[in-house]
């Protein structure tokens, strides 16, 4: 019986880190919620009565289209693709502004806005984590011939 494998080599590819499948479970899960956000508001431009029509279509649209880079981002981190960790860190850099804003109002919106920072910073540092790092490949500079 003949075996591809030399005796040396490893059982198991590249394992992925824990905190990497957290920060792609948190990324994934801010892409959903812009789906579903998305979704709501074009079911209620369609079938609700908005002010203008049109703008709740658009916005509906525009959400589940940028819903895109993070859900694309935390396959990646999945499949421990190097690039999946920029589009991943500035989605999350993109949330903390939407998220000081959402505590700023004297609404329900304060606990979606706790909730949202909370899951950013949380991404944030799982990702630049130096597990996650090794595990993705990324070298820092000047350390490419490395």
């Amino acid at each position: 019986m003949s075996s591809d494998r030399t005796p040396d080599a490893p059982e198991t590819p590249l394992s992925r880190p824990r905190r990497l499948t957290y920060a792609a479970a948190l990324v994934a899960l801010e892409g959903l919620a812009l789906v579903v956000g998305g979704l709501w508001m074009l079911v209620l431009g369609i079938s609700g009565d908005p002010d203008d029509r049109s703008q709740a279509v658009t916005g509906g649209v525009t959400l589940m289209v940028l819903a895109l880079l993070p859900l694309l981002a935390a396959r990646g981190l999945l499949g421990l693709r190097g690039w999946s960790r920029g589009p991943a860190v500035m989605t999350q850099i993109m949330v903390l502004p939407v998220a000081y804003n959402l505590l700023q109002a004297d609404s329900m919106a304060i606990p979606a806005g706790i909730a949202l920072a909370a899951a950013a910073v949380a991404s944030l540092v799982l990702l630049v984590n130096k597990e996650t790092t090794r595990a993705l490949g990324i070298r820092g500079p000047g350390r490419a011939s490395e």
